[in-house]
C-alpha cells in the first residue's frame, strides 16, 4: 500500500472541505426544523374588547357611544327592524327598491343629487341598505365635518322625500340584476340550495320577478318607511368625538319620538330539505358546483360551542377532514368545506360546497358524502379537537380587533336579544369543549339520510350520470326567469 503524497492529502482535504460546506446547509436545516417544532406558542390574551356606552331613552331607542380617539373620523348608523322577510310576495324586492331610492332621493331641503356632490366634496358618505330583517343608514366622515354630515344622516332617517324618477332607476337597476341572476353557477347553487332547505315559497328564499318590482309603486315604499321608522331604533356612533356632547345630540334627536313598536313574534317553520339528488344543467361551464345541505339550528341553542369546533374539523380549513380527503389526498376538487351555520333568530342550514371538474362530480360528491357521514363513525382526535379550538379562539383577536367592529357586534346582539356579554361567555365556552362533546354533537346533528344534494354542472360532461349516486331518481329544478304575466318556477303568476 503505498503512502498519500502532500499533494493528496491536499486534495483529500479540499474534498473534505467542500463536502463539509455543501452538507451544512442540510444538517442546519434538519436542525432548524427541530427547532421549529419546539418554538413555544404563547398563551392568547385575555378576551377583553372595550364595550360601547349603552343608552336606553324612555321610548326604547338603543344608542351605543364607541369613543376612539385613534384617528379623527366618526361614523355612524341607525339599525331598522324589517327586511324582506316582512314584504307581502307579491312585491318581492320592495326592501332593495326602497334602500336605493331613499338614498337617491334624498329630503325635501336636499335632493339625492345635492347630497351626492356635497359628500363628495367633503370625502364623506351617507347610504341606505336593507336585508331580510332590517334596514338601516349609515354615515362617516371627518371629525370636523361630524357635526353636518350626522345633520344630514338624520334628516335623510326621519324626513325622506320619495322620488318617482329614482325608483323607476332603481327598478331598471334591479331588472338588470334579475335577467343576469343565472350567469355565476356559484350564485345559482347558492340561492337554489338555499330553497331546497327552506322552501321555496319561504321568506328566506323569496325572490324578486320582473313582475313584483314592477307592482311596487312610491306609495309602498312611503308605507313602510312609516312601518319601520316607529320600530326599536338601535343607534350607533364610533370615532373620534366628545361623549358628552354626542349622548347630548343623539338625546335632541330621538328623545322625541313615538315609544317603539314591538316586531311581532315570527312563526316560521322550517321543514328541511326532501333527499335526494337534484340537477341545474349549465351547459356553458365545464365544472361541476355541488351543494349537499340540511338544517342547522340557531345561536340560542346551547351546543353552539361544540358544534363551531365540530364545524372546523369537518369542514373549517387546509387541515379540515373535507379539505385533507376530497382535494390533498384524493384531488377531486378546487374547494370543499362547510358545515352547520347558526341563524341569530333561525335556523341555519347545514351545508357542504365542493367545486369540482364535470368529469369527477359523482366521485368528489361521494367522497364528501363519506367525510359527512364519517362524522358520527370516525372518533375524533385530541389533535383535531387543539386544532380546531385553537384557531377559533385565535380568530377573536382579528374579528373583535377594532372598536368599530365591537361595536358592529354589540348592535347585532342587541337588534337579536342576546346578552351584552355573549362573547365572552362564548368564547370561555368554546375553551370548555371536549371530545365527548363533539362525539355528542355529531351524532345529534349530522344527520346523512336527511340530506339533499344540488348539482349546478354541464350535464352531457357529466360522466359517470348523476344516477350512480344512488339517491334516486334526479330532479331537474327549472330557473328560468318569468316574464311579466307568465307563471315562475312555483306556477304563480
Amino acid at each position: 500500500m503505498k503512502s498519500l503524497s502532500m499533494k493528496n492529502v491536499s486534495k483529500i482535504s479540499l474534498a473534505l472541505a467542500v463536502f463539509a460546506v455543501l452538507a451544512a446547509p442540510t444538517a442546519l436545516i434538519a436542525q432548524q426544523n427541530k427547532s421549529w417544532e419546539k418554538i413555544p406558542i404563547p398563551k392568547l390574551h385575555d378576551f377583553n374588547p372595550h364595550q360601547p356606552k349603552r343608552i336606553e331613552l324612555k321610548n326604547g331607542i338603543v344608542l351605543f357611544l364607541q369613543e376612539d380617539h385613534e384617528l379623527p373620523f366618526v361614523s355612524g348608523s341607525v339599525l331598522i327592524p324589517g327586511g324582506s322577510r316582512d314584504v307581502e310576495p307579491a312585491k318581492a324586492g320592495l326592501i332593495s327598491l326602497y334602500a336605493q331610492a331613499w338614498r337617491t332621493s334624498g329630503t325635501a331641503k336636499m335632493d339625492g343629487d345635492a347630497l351626492d356632490d356635497l359628500l363628495e366634496a367633503k370625502a364623506a358618505h351617507i347610504e341606505t341598505e336593507g336585508d331580510e330583517d332590517s334596514t338601516a343608514v349609515s354615515w362617516d366622515s371627518l371629525k370636523g365635518d361630524a357635526d353636518q354630515v350626522f345633520s344630514l344622516a338624520i334628516d335623510l332617517l326621519l324626513h325622506p322625500k320619495f322620488n318617482e324618477e329614482k325608483l323607476q332607476l332603481a327598478q331598471q337597476q334591479e331588472a338588470t340584476g334579475i335577467v343576469r341572476r343565472n350567469d355565476d353557477e356559484s350564485e345559482i347553487a347558492e340561492r337554489e340550495s338555499a330553497k331546497l332547505a327552506y322552501g321555496a315559497n319561504s321568506p328566506y328564499t323569496r325572490q324578486p320577478e320582473l313582475a313584483t318590482i314592477g307592482a311596487v309603486t312610491l306609495n309602498d315604499l312611503k308605507a313602510w318607511h312609516e312601518r319601520t321608522i316607529g320600530g326599536k331604533l338601535i343607534v350607533g356612533i364610533s370615532g373620534d368625538f366628545d361623549p358628552v356632547a354626542m349622548e347630548a345630540k343623539l338625546r335632541a334627536a330621538f328623545e322625541g319620538l313615538p315609544p317603539a313598536k314591538a316586531e311581532p313574534a315570527r312563526h316560521d317553520v322550517f321543514a328541511g330539505p326532501k333527499p335526494g339528488i337534484y340537477f341545474i344543467d349549465k351547459e356553458d361551464v365545464n365544472q361541476s358546483d355541488v351543494e349537499i345541505v340540511g338544517m342547522g339550528t340557531d345561536r340560542h341553542n346551547p351546543d353552539i360551542p361544540a358544534l363551531a369546533v365540530m364545524n372546523q374539523v369537518l369542514g373549517g380549513g387546509f387541515a379540515s377532514r373535507l379539505f385533507q380527503k376530497v382535494r390533498t389526498e384524493l384531488g377531486l376538487a378546487y374547494e370543499v368545506g362547510g358545515g352547520l351555520s347558526f341563524g341569530y333568530d333561525h335556523p341555519g342550514t347545514f351545508s357542504v360546497v365542493a367545486l369540482t371538474k364535470s368529469a369527477s362530480t359523482v366521485e368528489a360528491t361521494k367522497a364528501a358524502m363519506v367525510e359527512i357521514e364519517g362524522m358520527t363513525a370516525k372518533p375524533f382526535t385530541q389533535e383535531e379537537l387543539d386544532r380546531s379550538k385553537d384557531n377559533l379562539l385565535s380568530s377573536f383577536l382579528f374579528r373583535y380587533d377594532t372598536r368599530d367592529k365591537v361595536l358592529a357586534e354589540r348592535e347585532r346582539l342587541e337588534f337579536y336579544g342576546y346578552p351584552a356579554d355573549y362573547l365572552v361567555t362564548y368564547k370561555a365556552a368554546l375553551e370548555k369543549v371536549t371530545l365527548a362533546d363533539l362525539d355528542r354533537v355529531a351524532k345529534k346533528y349530522i344527520h346523512p339520510d336527511k340530506l339533499a344534494v344540488l348539482v349546478v354542472g354541464n350535464g352531457p360532461e357529466i360522466k359517470p350520470g348523476l344516477d350512480e349516486l344512488k339517491l334516486g331518481p334526479v330532479q331537474t329544478i327549472d330557473i328560468a326567469i318569468p316574464q311579466p304575466g307568465q307563471p315562475d318556477g312555483n306556477g304563480k303568476k
